[in-house]
């Protein structure tokens, strides 16, 4: 009687300890992350936003990871690095997340890596413009970007404008002292200066800035051929604007990174160039997964009132750093950090984006990367070099 009692009490133990692995099992893996949802930022982060909420969507109704489902645990920045670095402390060590994510924008990722170091975490970002700074070996860069980026994306620029009908001959370039841009914008002065063009103007002013009348004023008095802004968020876009307020309009205008969106319903973005690794028409959508990305995203952007739902850069890299993700804990059946950056290190991904590698300094891509430009054209942002990948009948238009 007693051997039955305690086989009784054994076998008791035994099914609740199951009980508890099982309901262990289940329990939803967290993903942590920071996005600008405020802020300078937040009309571009909410792009990535939606590409995340879409993915994490898709994923749960595959199983989503390692047969458990995935919760996304995502707070608001509000732009700031600081505040950054403050909140992936408590995503890690309060609120005991399994993996994160990168913020949106140079200055948060490089807060939110000095957090991952400290707690060895692998961190996947994508709008990161600086990759000297990114010394930690578990981070990587799901952005398409090249190391060297302040020759390759000058190089890749300067190549398009020069294909024109209207070749420039001098160029102005002004520039955000934004952190990236400010670099990428010193790499295509040196760029210009290679190719013979006379630099009419060469000015800076301070991130945050919202009063460009002046500065509008001085590119009128320099009227060149082309104007290279290193812009980042709604900056360029209200350069373009000021300059307009004074009837003027460079025959060729780049800016590096505007708010995609504001720019083609702006009657005064027409013939801008930006950079850009997707766009949403063919070749990029002839990829089913890039294809069902873009109606879905296409059907919540305009359900969340986006000014123009369509998929671009942004939308696109955020959605490539969660497949990054995916592919590495299936391939791992892991969900440790060194287990992980091991596998991505060593490994290359296809995204909607194209594939990503890590093969060169700092876990950037080695050599050319994935960037192309693209032009506002009747509304629309659209590809238009590498000609291999314009879209349909599309070329660059000059006025």
């Amino acid at each position: 009687m007693r051997l039955f009692k305690t086989l009784t009490v054994s076998i008791l133990g035994l099914l609740l300890c199951a009980a508890h692995v099982s309901q262990a099992q289940q329990a939803p893996i967290r993903i942590g992350s920071t996005l600008a949802l405020t802020g300078p930022f937040a009309a571009t982060a909410a792009m990535q936003k939606l590409s995340g909420d879409i993915f994490v969507e898709q994923l749960n109704k595959r199983g989503g990871l390692l047969g458990r489902q995935v919760e996304w645990v995502l707070k608001d920045d509000q732009s700031k690095p600081e505040i950054t670095r403050t909140l992936y402390e408590k995503l890690i060590a309060e609120d005991k997340v399994d993996l994160i994510i990168g913020p949106y924008a140079t200055g948060a990722i490089l807060s939110a890596m000095g957090v991952a170091q400290r707690y060895n975490k692998v961190l996947l970002h994508n709008t990161f413009g600086l990759p000297a700074q990114a010394k930690y070996d578990m981070q990587f860069s799901v952005s398409g970007g090249a190391y060297a980026i302040e020759s390759v994306w000058p190089k890749l620029v300067l190549d398009s404008v020069a294909a024109s009908n209207k070749p420039p001959k001098n160029i102005a370039i002004v520039t955000s002292k934004f952190p990236s841009v400010f670099f990428v914008t010193e790499g295509a002065r040196e760029e210009a200066k290679k190719r013979g063009l006379k630099e009419n103007l060469y000015l800076d002013w301070e991130f945050g800035n919202r009063d460009f009348g002046a500065i509008a004023a001085r590119i009128k008095e320099a009227n060149p051929d082309f104007l290279w802004v290193g812009g980042v968020g709604i900056e360029g876009n209200l350069l373009i604007d000021a300059m307009k307020k004074l009837d003027y309009s460079p025959p060729l205008s780049f800016v590096a990174f505007p708010a995609p969106s504001l720019m083609t319903k702006s009657p005064n973005g027409e013939n801008v160039l930006a950079l850009t690794v997707f766009e949403d028409h063919p070749p990029f959508t002839n990829n089913a997964v890039a294809s069902t990305f873009v109606k879905t995203f296409h059907e919540r952007g305009q359900k969340a009132g986006l000014a123009d739902p369509s998929v671009d850069l942004m939308a696109s890299v955020a959605y490539s750093t969660w497949q990054v993700l995916e592919a590495a804990v299936n391939a791992t059946k892991s969900l440790d950090d060194k287990v992980l950056a091991a596998w991505i290190k060593k490994s290359q991904v296809d995204t909607v984006i194209g594939r990503m590698r890590w093969d060169g300094p700092n876990n950037f891509i080695n050599g050319t990367d994935l960037y192309k430009v693209k032009q506002v054209q009747n509304g629309k942002w659209v590809v238009v070099w590498p000609k291999e990948f314009a879209a349909p009948g599309v070329k660059l238009q000059t006025p």
